[in-house]
């Protein structure tokens, strides 16, 4: 029997592939699911053409912090829905997190996400295991097994690994597969009962306060660790001047240090809670203008590896609650893009390739993936974005189960318009 050919070719877009330094108009030619070719293409077999003149064509996108909420809370979001608000938002590839209900942490909990994200055919899951058994900080967790079952790294997400010597461990035997280990820097003395930054605005809403302390003070400690044992290890969404600080000092010393940044902590600040609205609630908090412009300034200078969205689902009943009792969390991958370009390419901070280049290939550095680029041989993944799409933000036709989103009626630019994967359109924006 002859096999079917699956073919797609993209004619004249704005080709961005910064892990190869491309950035020209050209053709992009897909075959069987591997890019075959990227230049000026007269002929080829495909039978799905898109036009993307004026379009930028870009590696397909890719997010290494999302939160998915299976297995445990499928009211809240599944993989499958998980993965189609990914693709909506042009990510090809998402890593989850393990803070589920039971938590991701020995072998037969990553098979379970893998094989649930095969059965959607939407992104491509990776899956990081916890590093301590129900992330309690205590016990390691099944690393090795994990590791065997394509664990792509280790994070206790949502809880900081307080003990030093556990982390000491965690970063030895994760060194025996080469793999990352991904801290949420929270040192629990000085913030463990705060729900929003520590500082003015706290005191006058009379809310206990996270002290941005509690984040620099684990990533300081957890540096000199990484000096120690020479791991991989990769800060999770950054949120202070002083981290920013820390990390460029780390960078300096050339230790195998990276971090991430989300669109919360660049477009918004504690000020924003006055009202009490729980849609503010996220943790590390929102911090200050100052804290953004430090952000936004390693930005500039290649300091920060990966723009992630950290997309943390909820039920609208849950967030609903007092502002103390409601849980921390945003919803952004949908629209994760279009705040990244509103709040660094708009205003001129970086350009196209940067921002492509930290969603593309940097994040696939960390995780050790062989994915970010548009290269002949890789997989045909490819993201297809109008630069110029005007739209608003509306959560209520977000693909995603939940709805807890601060952007809603944002009016903001920049939208993915394909999303293929291996070779497949996945989705594409309805005209």
């Amino acid at each position: 029997m002859k096999k079917i050919q699956n073919e797609v070719l993209i004619k004249n877009g704005r080709v961005i592939d910064p892990a190869d330094g491309i950035d020209k108009i050209a053709d992009v030619y897909i075959k069987d699911g591997i890019i075959v070719e990227v230049g000026k293409i007269e002929k080829s077999g495909a039978k799905t053409v898109i036009d993307a003149s004026g379009k930028i064509v870009a590696p397909g996108l890719i997010d290494i912090h999302v939160h998915f909420r299976e297995p445990g809370d499928e009211e809240v979001e599944t993989i499958a829905s998980g993965s189609m608000a990914a693709v909506a938002g042009g990510f090809t590839s998402v890593v989850t997190m393990p803070n589920t209900d039971p938590p991701v942490q020995d072998e037969t909990s990553v098979e379970y996400v893998h094989r649930k994200a095969r059965v959607a055919r939407k992104t491509h899951v990776y899956v990081m295991g916890a590093i301590t058994k129900q992330r309690q900080g205590q016990e390691l967790a099944e690393m090795g097994l994990m590791a065997r079952a394509g664990a792509v790294g280790f994070t206790d997400d949502g809880a900081g690994v307080q003990d030093a010597s556990v982390m000491l461990r965690a970063l030895k035997y994760a060194s025996m597969f080469n793999l990352v280990v991904a801290q949420h820097c929270q040192d629990n003395s000085l913030g463990k009962s705060g729900v929003m930054n520590s500082g003015y605005n706290s005191t006058i809403l009379g809310l206990p306060g996270m002290d941005p302390l509690a984040e620099e003070m684990m990533l300081w400690r957890d540096v000199q660790l990484v000096k120690k044992t020479g791991t991989k290890y990769h800060a999770q969404h950054i949120s202070t001047k002083g981290s920013v600080e820390i990390i460029k000092q780390a960078k300096l010393q050339n230790l195998p240090i990276t971090c991430e940044v989300t669109p919360h902590h660049l477009l918004l600040t504690d000020e924003h809670i006055k009202d009490y609205d729980t849609n503010y609630k996220v943790n590390p908090p929102l911090r200050t203008a100052e804290d953004i412009k430090a952000l936004k300034h390693a930005i500039q200078h290649g300091l920060v590896d990966a723009l992630v969205t950290d997309h943390a689902p909820h039920l609208q009943s849950a967030k609903e609650l007092e502002f103390l009792a409601a849980p921390f969390g945003i919803d952004s991958i949908e629209c994760a893009l279009a705040l990244y370009v509103k709040a660094l390419v708009e205003p001129n901070l970086i350009n196209w390739p940067q921002l492509i280049a930290m969603m593309t290939y940097k994040p696939a550095a960390i995780i050790g993936i062989d994915k970010g680029t548009l290269a002949p041989g890789k997989q045909g993944d490819v993201t297809i974005i109008d630069p110029e799409y005007k739209w608003k933000i509306d959560s209520a036709k977000f693909y995603s189960k939940s709805r807890n989103c601060p952007y809603q009626n944002w009016e903001v630019k920049a939208k993915p318009i394909y999303t293929i994967v291996g070779g497949e359109i996945r989705y594409a924006l309805e005209a």
